[in-house]
């Protein structure tokens, strides 16, 4: 089903390219390449991390593991696939194996929300603050398919391909979150 998410078809072509080229002179070994490819896509990496984990100082934590990761493993990306698609298997598979380990469940803080870049946001620290309430109120797969979406902004397709979920079941349980969170923000208890 991650094959779907390596596809080529889900990311602009000349983004796609250039971070093909990246990971191609990470795996020749260019550090600097490594710093550019980490800054075009730790949003990314960081919003799945922080949506697997529900910590933001664990998801910072695995992050880094991630590009320790693709520094030591960047021989094994084929550019036929999609490299954001890549970087958010290896992302995925590192929260898996450390949830795995840990059995962590706690739920996202104001705090853990508020160590979100707000670039990645861009929303004020009262809209922020509304924000991760309504997300309180989520499910926890419903709350990592809206981070996935909101944060990384991956298309629900890809959101189904990484989560190994069926596309129709993302897309409902998109929309009830969206329902959920309305109804949070606009003060109704109803659900």
């Amino acid at each position: 089903m991650l094959n779907m998410l390596m596809t080529s078809e889900y990311a602009p072509a000349e983004e796609r390219h250039r971070l093909q080229r990246m990971l191609l002179r990470v795996a020749e070994g260019e550090r600097e390449a490594l710093a550019e490819l980490y800054r075009h896509t730790r949003a990314a990496v960081y919003g799945l991390a922080l949506s697997y984990l529900k910590n933001a100082h664990d998801a910072q934590d695995l992050t880094q593991d991630v590009y320790v990761q693709v520094w030591d493993c960047a021989q094994q990306y084929r550019p036929t696939g999609s490299p954001i698609g890549w970087l958010l298997t290896v992302c995925r598979s590192l929260c898996l194996m450390r949830l795995r380990r840990e059995k962590n469940n706690a739920a996202l803080s104001e705090e853990e929300w508020d160590a979100i870049p707000a670039q990645a946001c861009g929303l004020d620290a009262d809209e922020r603050i509304l924000l991760q309430q309504a997300l309180g109120s989520l499910a926890e797969e419903e709350r990592r398919i809206v981070l996935l979406h909101a944060v990384t902004g991956m298309k629900h397709r890809e959101i189904a391909a990484l989560l190994e979920l069926p596309l129709p079941t993302v897309l409902s349980k998109y929309h009830r979150a969206l329902k959920k969170m309305r109804s949070t923000l606009e003060g109704d208890d109803a659900r």
